[in-house]
């Protein structure tokens, strides 16, 4: 319509006055068959100014008058209907003065001289605008009205309508005159158009032209059929509006409205036995029985043929609250039914009707499955009241959606067939103002399934697993921001109780639990360790310590026996000094006198060896294998379920932000979750790095990853590691459990890769390996060094604080050594003279070689001091490799010729070497080593360095406790 309006601005200023004579038709039976352009131009002509004459007679017989008749509603559509009237008159206008000036100066009439032909566009746009509204008059009965309020004005028109009208009578209602004279002049001139366009197209000197003319053609008897199809449904829409009660018509009746089929007209029954009646309108589908109606939005209605079983004739009618059949008698009913329903739904879906209204247009294209549309469920169930905006498939939610109940609980995220399934947010609000639980998890059927994280409204957070709503398998729950009573639990869940293994630490008493859980209490095995340094072992029945237990004193004392939470003695036990005294008996203790003891001090025991004073809690009571068994699972059940890209985080989790502004608007639902790119097809890249060399740069690059299944592996393991053993948990008597645990997370991580492995080689349909090309490869001891890094600061710290003693005494030798110049310790430690490196030894003025320090073996110190700056066991031996290397260089310089080291020629200059790169926490660093590096090394050429390395750190120590017995002899 705006379009037509620009194009007309430039009009004339005044419709040119013609003759005011009856519209005639063109005698197109008279015409010739070879006309020509000019001739139907001529014809043309003769036609608008017949019709713009009768344009002329009808504004001003009968449109102005009923401008000012009828309602509001009625006048409101009167006004439109005079808006697009005067735009088809202004076309015709426009028309008629082209065709006069190509008759009148031009001898020879073209394509481009026809303004209706080159300008279809805006004559069929105003017909439909035009039709349009003359059919929502027709179905507000707007005439009916008009003719009723000005009765009087109408009969005072009658000889003019007369002369509007051929087949007009005396008996001829003021409604049915004013109907037929808006619509009859405007479909016969339309008739002439279609005549006119024929002739055009059995010219045969048109030309390249012709194609536009048979268009324009085709659009124009378009235009008829759908004039006559909009009448004929506005004659149906208004007779039922007639016959309905007002109390339907109230709820059904909008002007837009149009009804496409009746039952009455074309029998079907509804199966749901509480309808008489079905009603098809172009956006709705209405069942109505006695004084109820049940109006459904075409949007959300799917149609299918049923079964044979159901029954021949039927259609099955799904909704989203409700499914039923419609039941014909004959199959050419059903047929109609089924058409119209689908023809209705598709053109709801487009948001316009076909054009024409009922055509070949639409055939072949069904309505589509999947859609998207907005819906409030009101019958009784979860949903009632919650409106749902997304995706459907065949009447449920399906898709990308979002529910929103009344009482503001909010679910944005993934359904399949009406339940939430996939990914999904749910804010939960508590009573309290700005206060809501915000689940950010992975769903199966209607119910939190897999991976998520909730973010409670008390400022409780939880990671991990859930099955059918409830906290099932690893997860961590934390309350450490709560000033309260912060804690955090990192373990096994069971029914949404904490159950088996699990580490709770308890931030108001400092301490922390290890061990095992049943329905949220204490029970079974467990270490509780203390920030003092203080750890015990007991057993724990419904929350409560049972029978005796082992307790861990700071100064290396150990009590066996029975003890209260707050480390009293009670009852039967044994106390074991450090230095070896033991004291046996019954302890009690009394708030006035202390510590009261009836039981045998024995003094005669030696000092307690290692296995006493740094005994190691949790190998045996806790089996590595079974720690975190819910952990591992999931990794392995993706792999068994076939690795589907869908489920991958369900199974290993995810990583989003915590953020409040989440809990409060989900528009980042369906951006990214992670700020790295995913691997790309990752089983076929998985496949092309076999070889060892490529395996184990894939596997460095994959354990990086968090995006990889490997890295989610990884960084899991690490987040219950270091909920274990860093902070409260670095305690020394852990260091045989956490190590263990390390190797252990080594081996699941090669077996993890493994089934990933097979699992690419089974979707490529290739045969299982046997592992025959990394038959050499130890697969663990390719791992370890790899994942090492995660876990290294709280396995060092275990390390160093189990050697602290040793260090200590080794620190206090090194700060002796270093006192020493260079060629007072080569002599001290007795290094062979002939190694000494002098030349190296450079003086400069007033400077005396005896006094020089930090020049001698100055390359294999910088060398070895290197070896804390790396964590890979593998890297640590070979910067000890490259030390000797350089020590071996410096002696092979001073001799001038090749010399191989003895053990006796090396550890000497060895011992000189670590004096003076001073390695902070050497035993640490060596016994980790050993402990973790490759067994393939036993018995070479790093084991036998190492070993070198060890019997200097012990040396070293000696040496202190020498000097120190040395000066306890001087004072004495």
């Amino acid at each position: 319509m705006e379009r037509i309006l620009c194009f007309m601005r430039h009009k004339i200023p005044t419709k040119e006055r013609r003759k005011e004579n009856l519209p005639v038709e063109v005698e197109t039976s008279q015409w010739s068959g070879d006309m020509s352009i000019t001739d139907v131009a001529s014809s043309l002509l003769r036609c608008e100014e017949t019709f713009s004459a009768c344009l002329a007679r009808i504004n001003s017989v009968v449109l102005q008058p009923l401008l000012q008749s009828g309602s509001f509603e009625q006048a409101k559509f009167f006004l439109l209907l005079n808006d697009h009237f005067q735009v088809i008159w202004d076309l015709t206008e426009e028309n008629y003065r082209a065709l006069k000036q190509t008759v009148t100066e031009t001898e020879t009439a073209s394509v481009h001289n026809l303004y209706l032909a080159w300008k279809a566009d805006l004559f069929l746009d105003a017909y439909i605008q035009y039709f349009s509204t003359f059919a929502s008059c027709v179905v507000v009965q707007g005439f009916e009205h008009a003719a009723r309020n000005k009765s009087e004005v109408w009969k005072s028109h009658k000889p003019s309508l007369q002369q509007l009208l051929e087949d007009f009578s005396p008996d001829t209602s003021n409604a049915v005159a004013l109907h037929t004279v808006l619509h009859k002049p405007f479909q016969d001139h339309l008739q002439q158009y279609s005549a006119l366009f024929s002739k055009l197209e059995e010219i045969k000197t048109l030309g390249p032209d012709k194609e536009a003319i048979v268009n324009a053609s085709r659009q124009f008897a378009k235009l008829r059929s759908f004039i006559s199809q909009a009448l004929d449904e506005a004659g149906l829409t208004r007779n039922l509006w007639k016959s309905l009660s007002h109390k339907f018509t109230d709820v059904l009746c909008t002007p837009e409205r149009r009804l496409l089929e009746d039952s009455r007209n074309l029998s079907i029954f509804s199966s749901t036995g509480r309808s008489d009646r079905v009603l098809l309108f172009h956006d709705i589908l209405v069942l109505i029985q006695g004084s109820s109606l049940q109006s459904f939005d075409l949007k959300l209605v799917w149609v299918d043929e049923t079964s044979k079983e159901t029954g021949k004739h039927t259609l099955r009618v799904r909704t989203p609250e409700e499914e039923f059949f419609l039941l014909a008698k004959e199959p050419e009913s059903r047929a109609v039914w089924k058409w119209k329903l689908s023809q209705a739904v598709r053109q709801a879906l487009n948001g316009k009707r076909d054009f024409p209204l009922w055509s070949h247009t639409g055939e072949g294209r069904a309505p589509p499955r999947c859609r998207f549309s907005t819906f409030t469920f009101r019958a009784d169930g979860r949903l009632k009241g919650a409106a749902y905006d997304g995706e459907w498939r065949l009447g449920k939610p399906h898709g990308k959606g979002q529910l929103t109940w009344p009482d503001g609980r909010n679910y944005v995220g993934d359904f399949k067939d009406g339940l939430e399934h996939g990914f999904g947010i749910c804010l939960v609000p508590h009573a309290s103002k700005d206060r809501y639980d915000c689940y950010k998890c992975h769903w199966r059927e209607g119910k939190m399934n897999g991976y998520g994280i909730c973010e409670y409204g008390n400022e409780m957070v939880y990671k991990g697993y859930f099955r059918d709503n409830l906290r099932q398998g690893f997860g961590i729950l934390d309350n450490t921001s709560s000033a309260k009573t912060p804690f955090k639990y990192t373990g096994h869940w069971e029914n949404d109780k904490k159950s088996g293994y699990g580490v709770w630490d308890d931030k108001e008493r400092e301490e922390r639990y290890i061990g095992m859980w049943h329905e949220d209490q204490r029970h079974g095995t467990g270490i509780v360790v203390m920030q003092s340094g203080v750890c015990y072992r007991r057993a724990f029945h419904l929350d409560k310590m049972v029978g005796s237990g082992i307790l861990l004193l700071e100064d290396d004392s150990i009590y066996e026996g029975n003890f209260t939470r707050d480390l009293m003695f009670v009852g039967k036990g044994k106390l074991t000094f450090p230095n070896g005294f033991t004291l046996e008996g019954t302890f009690t203790n009394k708030s006035s006198q202390g510590l009261h003891t009836e039981g045998i001090l024995n003094t005669s025991g030696g000092e307690p060896d290692d296995t006493i004073t740094k005994l190691q809690l949790g190998q045996r009571e806790f089996p590595v294998e079974q720690r975190w068994e819910g952990l591992f699972s999931q990794f392995l059940e993706f792999v068994s379920s076939g690795g589907q890209g869908e489920t991958e985080e369900s199974f290993m989790g995810f990583h989003v932000q915590t953020s409040k502004e989440l809990r409060k608007s989900q528009e980042y639902l369906y951006c990214d979750r992670e700020t790295e790119e995913a691997p790309k097809n990752l089983l076929d890249e998985l496949l092309e790095h076999q070889e060892t060399e490529a395996l184990q740069s894939y596997l460095e690059e994959a354990l990086k990853s968090s995006l990889h299944p490997l890295g989610k592996l990884l960084k899991a393991l690490a987040s219950a590691f270091q909920a274990t053993y860093g902070g409260i948990g670095a305690n020394k008597h852990l260091l045989a459990m956490a190590q263990e645990e390390v190797k252990h997370y080594a081996k699941e991580v090669w077996e993890f890769y493994q089934g990933l492995r097979d699992l690419a080689l089974k979707v490529n349909g290739q045969p299982l390996l046997e592992d025959t090309n990394q038959s050499d490869l130890n697969g663990p001891a390719l791992i370890l060094p790899l994942i090492l890094p995660s876990f290294y600061p709280e396995l060092l710290m275990l390390y160093m604080l189990y050697h602290e003693k040793e260090d200590d005494l080794y620190c206090q030798g090194i700060v002796d050594l270093s006192l020493f110049p260079d060629l007072k310790l080569l002599e001290f430690l007795d290094v062979q003279k002939h190694f000494w490196p002098l030349k190296d030894l450079t003086l400069t003025t007033n400077q005396r070689r005896s006094l020089i320090k930090d020049r001698c073996f100055l390359s294999a110190t910088e060398c070895l001091q290197k070896m804390i700056t790396t964590v890979d066991p593998r890297e640590k031996l070979d910067i000890l490799q490259k030390t000797y290397e350089e020590i071996e260089k410096t002696t092979n310089r001073v001799l001038e010729k090749e010399y191989s080291l003895t053990m006796d020629d090396l550890l000497p200059m060895l011992m000189y070497v670590v004096t003076r790169a001073s390695i902070q926490h050497l035993g640490a660093e060596i016994h980790l080593i050993r402990d973790l590096m490759d067994p393939a090394n036993e018995g070479g050429k790093h084991d036998f360095l190492l070993t070198a390395l060890e019997s200097c750190y012990e040396l070293i120590q000696k040496e202190f406790r020498l000097h120190q017995n040395w000066e306890v002899l001087q004072s004495s």
